[in-house]
Order: C-alpha cells, then sequence, then structure tokens
C-alpha cells in the first residue's frame, strides 16, 4: 500500500493496514486502477457469473459468494479506460484460504471444495481413523473462487 493510499485510507477511518477488495483479473495495481477506472459499471454488467459487483465507492471488485470466475475476459474487452489489461497474467496472486471454520477440522466430514476445485488445487490426504482435512496446494490454484460460495460454513476465502 503506498503512502498516499495510507493516508487516504486514514482519512476514511480504515486504521488497519489491510489489503484493498478483491479486484478484477487483469486489474492494475490499485492505485493505477482507482486512477484509471471510470466507475463506468460495463465489467460488471458484462460478467456473465456476476461475481464482479459495484464496490466502494462504485469501484468494481469480486464477490465469489454466488460463484466463480471463469477469466473469460469478458470484463477486460468491456473496459474502455484500460484499467483492466490482457498484459497482466489473469490469474491474480490471489489463492484460496481455508480457515479454522471449515467442517472437516471441526471433524465433521465434508469434501465439497475439492469436489468442485477444476484445477485440483485442494486434496484431501487419507487420514487413518479420522476425518481427512483440506490441503490447499498454493501452485495449483487459480483463485477462481469456485470453492468459495459451494462451502457451507464459509471458511473459505480468496485474498
Amino acid at each position: 500500500m503506498t503512502e498516499s493510499s495510507s493516508r487516504r485510507n486514514f482519512l476514511r477511518g480504515k486504521f488497519s493496514p489491510r489489503k484493498g477488495p478483491l479486484r478484477p483479473p487483469w486489474a492494475l495495481v490499485e492505485d493505477d486502477f482507482i486512477n484509471a477506472c471510470t466507475r463506468c459499471g460495463d465489467c460488471i454488467s458484462t460478467c456473465p457469473t456476476r461475481v464482479i459487483i459495484k464496490h466502494e465507492a462504485g469501484y468494481p471488485s469480486v464477490d465469489f459468494s454466488e460463484g466463480e470466475c471463469t477469466f473469460c475476459g469478458d470484463c477486460v474487452t468491456a473496459c474502455t479506460a484500460n484499467a483492466l489489461t490482457r498484459t497482466i497474467d489473469p490469474r491474480w496472486l490471489a489463492r484460496a484460504k481455508i480457515n479454522e471454520d471449515c467442517l472437516a477440522q471441526q471433524k465433521v466430514e465434508c469434501r465439497v471444495c475439492g469436489e468442485i476445485c477444476a484445477e485440483n488445487a485442494i486434496h484431501f490426504p487419507p487420514m487413518p481413523g479420522g476425518i481427512s482435512t483440506p490441503v490447499l496446494i498454493a501452485e495449483c490454484c487459480t483463485g477462481c473462487g469456485a470453492c468459495v460460495a459451494t462451502c457451507p460454513t464459509r471458511a473459505i476465502t480468496v485474498r
């Protein structure tokens, strides 16, 4: 986070050094994205899976609570302001993270995240005499968010 964005967040009452919202794939770095994005909403209306939503101050962000990103590129095509550009790898650096609310970590059998993951990034190694818990293979995770909406306890986030 740059000094100017830190100051801007402080003035908005945001005191923690948390990262900003997850932007659509192919987004410029945060400060450049904010400067380029016109908040027209074209990327939002063109997203076939409806995971791009209007966020704070009208800027688009990604919300996986209802679906996943297929990396179709429709948002980039719609972005005439070039806040989203194909010169950037579409698979952002964001990865899934499974927290302690995971049913398997609570000793309840659940493998829905591993079943939905097309990239096989979530595995359940055998656990003799117990419930297997998920292991995320970060190198395989594309950050698509398919696992987020399917998790019954919302134990998965993509950051």
